[in-house]
Parts: structure tokens; sequence; C-alpha cells
């Protein structure tokens, strides 16, 4: 069961990739709408999600202390250096962990902002945190290039 989790993330991350480069450096920090956050700010937010609920996964709060989410949302213009450093921070802490579980893993218990789930519970609860927000990046990433989008899934019609 765990490589089923392995595999879901696996592709949340290459279908983030493959829309990310195709955002151009200017719009990666541009919100859609007001009040709305950038591709910059959604990534830096997963990186930030992925990093402190996946370090130390099975012995510390999923909610580290050191994390300060609130600056994850700060809006400024990032360069695209700096978000897929986020963006490769957070998925490499994250398979780097899971690579040290095994199947009789799942039924064991993690906290998250001092809720108890079991491990199962608790990737389940984040791949689909991970695939929100990575079907945002692919909205703004198919919004920003037109007709000059490269579809990742299988085209219309095909």
């Amino acid at each position: 069961m765990l490589k089923d989790f392995i595999y879901e993330y696996e592709r949340y991350r290459t279908t983030g990739q493959k829309a990310l480069s195709q955002i151009s450096d200017d719009y990666l920090n541009h919100p859609v709408g007001e009040g709305n956050n950038s591709v910059a700010i959604i990534v830096r937010h997963l990186g930030g999600n992925l990093v402190s609920r996946f370090t130390d996964f099975l012995t510390t709060d999923g909610e580290k202390p050191w994390r300060d989410r609130d600056s994850e949302f700060a809006d400024r213009t990032y360069t695209r250096a700096e978000i897929m450093a986020w963006w490769d921070k957070g998925w490499d802490v994250l398979g780097a962990e899971l690579a040290k579980l095994i199947d009789a893993d799942l039924g064991r218990i993690v906290t998250i902002r001092g809720e108890e789930l079991t491990v199962h519970a608790a990737l389940a609860r984040s791949v689909a945190h991970a695939a929100y927000h990575v079907g945002q990046i692919v909205l703004i990433a198919r919004m920003s290039a037109g007709d000059t989008w490269e579809w990742i899934t299988i085209p219309k019609k095909k």
C-alpha cells in the first residue's frame, strides 16, 4: 500500500513540474484575481508544509515549531530559482522520509497539530493537500500559457 502513496506523490510532483515549466517568470508572482495567491506563494506554502510534516515524520509533531506558516504567504516577488528550491526541498524531504517507511508503518500513530492520526491517514491527508495545490498550479499555468499550453495529461478528444 505504501507504494501507492509513493506513486501518487510522484505523479503530482511530475505534473506540477510540467506545469511550472510552462509558466513565464513574470507570471509566477501574478495572483489571478484580488486576494488570491500566486503560483510562487502556492509553491512556497506546499514546500513549507511538506518539509514541516515530513521532517522526523514518525517521531515529532508534523507542525514544527520552527515553521512560520504565515511567512509562506508573504507577498513579494520571488525568483524562479527560489520557487524551484522550495518545490524541490519539500518533495525531497517527503521522498526521503517515505523511503524509510514500510507497509507495517501505515498503522503507526503520528501527530499533526496535536491530533493523532495513523500514518495511513496522515499520508492520505497529505496527498490530498498536495493534489489540491498542484491542481491550482496547473490551472494557473494553463490560464497563463493560453494557446501555447502543452498538455500534461490526455488532451481533449484524444
